[in-house]
């Protein structure tokens, strides 16, 4: 089941494209049950499906578990989707991202490099990987589709805070690196207990926006002797949710809820 609550009608199934990626890449829980949702809003429609396994997690301890997501943004008219510029999720207090021990990545080891080369610099701290699609705007003529490698890297933990980064390239309408920063917090706020705020550049001085993606995290590690996840969520009540305030260049904002089931053992 998917809520939606409307503050700015034109961006809101936007927001539920990055609110789910957001959700899902900083916290691990916000994904679909497996099948696709489509919903339309005024002018723009977005397509989501995503799965996360096991599907049986524990009552009351935290279970590895991994993630795929994919996602479509198209509008009815043909016309450019505005830009997001910040994504604030906060996630259900039952699920939890770990990097303790794993290696990290320095965000300018990423800047001004292309997919390949970020990898090579940054292998060790890949947490994540799919592609993306960027609609890139051009005056008077159609959009170009810049395609990319979509990589996630472990930016490291500083108290209370865990960093990732995520990386795309882009070729026209000149070569660039697009690094968007998540910052990822403990709270104590009912059902939630992460809040992940995820700061978006400029794509093409701003005349790019996001159209597609497909990501998948399933990164297991050894720590201390021991097995562990990045990812990780527990089923006490059958319910995991996130709720997303997505933030667009021309001025709007969206919120957006999920519930999905889940099944404790």
């Amino acid at each position: 089941m998917t809520k939606f609550r409307t503050k700015a009608r034109r961006g809101l199934i936007l927001a539920a494209a990055f609110g789910a990626m957001a959700a899902i890449v900083t916290a691990g829980i916000a994904a679909g049950a497996g099948s696709k949702e489509k919903a339309c809003v005024s002018n723009v429609c977005f397509e989501a499906g995503g799965t996360f396994t096991p599907k049986k997690l524990s009552k009351t301890k935290q279970t590895p578990i991994a993630l795929a997501i994919e996602g479509a943004i198209k509008t009815t008219d043909g016309s450019h989707p505005p830009a997001l510029t910040e994504a604030i999720v906060e996630t259900d207090k039952n699920g939890a991202i770990n990097v303790t021990g794993y290696p990290k990545c320095k965000k300018s080891q990423l800047q001004s490099r292309d997919s390949k080369h970020a990898k090579a610099a940054c292998e060790p701290a890949l947490i994540g990987t799919g592609t993306t699609d960027v609609a890139i705007a051009f005056p008077e003529s159609k959009d170009i589709i810049a395609h990319s490698q979509l990589l996630v890297f472990n930016g490291g933990q500083k108290g209370a805070t865990t960093t990732l980064f995520i990386h795309a390239y882009i070729t026209v309408p000149v070569p660039a690196a697009i690094v968007t920063t998540v910052k990822i917090t403990k709270i104590h706020n009912g059902r939630y207990g992460l809040k992940s705020v995820a700061t978006i550049p400029k794509i093409a001085s701003g005349s790019g926006s996001v159209t597609a993606f497909k990501l998948k995290i399933d990164k297991k590690f050894t720590y201390k002797g021991k097995k562990v996840s990045v990812l990780t969520a527990k089923c006490p009540d059958g319910r995991l949710q996130a709720h997303a305030v997505a933030k667009f260049a021309n001025g709007l904002t969206a919120t957006t809820e999920y519930v999905r089931p889940c099944t404790g053992v």
